[in-house]
């Protein structure tokens, strides 16, 4: 029985230094590329994060419109008449209340025509992603 396994034992040769060294360059090369494409897809989705707040606070300042509209029989804010309405106890109480999306984001909504609204930060990431909304009487 021994002699059998060492007979097939003896057939192995095993790979060579430079088969080991091709792989580790190949997996090298792989590394090199995929690392940054990571990376960059990592800031792509912050961006993009970004957006959907400023999405949601277009959301909320749409609503606030609407009930403002409501209020006022169907006579359309401008900008400056729309931020004061969101921003008190007829819509969100605050300034801060309606910039608030939790932790992951810092946002910035201020007064304006249009009303700028920006992101700064996503999950302790800086970014700089704005946008703007503009209301129905500008």
């Amino acid at each position: 029985m021994l002699r059998n396994k060492k007979r097939f034992l003896g057939n192995e040769k095993g790979f060579t230094l430079i088969e080991i060294i091709a792989v580790l360059v190949i997996l090298g090369i792989l590394a090199a590329i995929a690392i940054p494409k990571y990376l960059s897809m990592a800031d792509e989705a912050r961006i993009k994060a970004a957006q959907g707040a400023i999405a949601e606070i277009k959301g909320r300042l749409s609503s606030a419109q609407g009930k403002y509209m409501m209020n006022s029989g169907g006579v359309a804010p401008n900008s400056p008449e729309l931020y004061t309405y969101a921003t008190t106890a007829n819509g969100y109480g605050t300034p801060t209340n309606l910039a608030n999306l939790g932790d992951d984001f810092n946002v910035a909504v201020t007064s304006g025509t249009p009303i700028p609204i920006t992101v700064t930060k996503v999950q302790g990431v800086d970014v700089n992603v704005a946008g703007n909304f503009s209301a129905a009487g500008d």
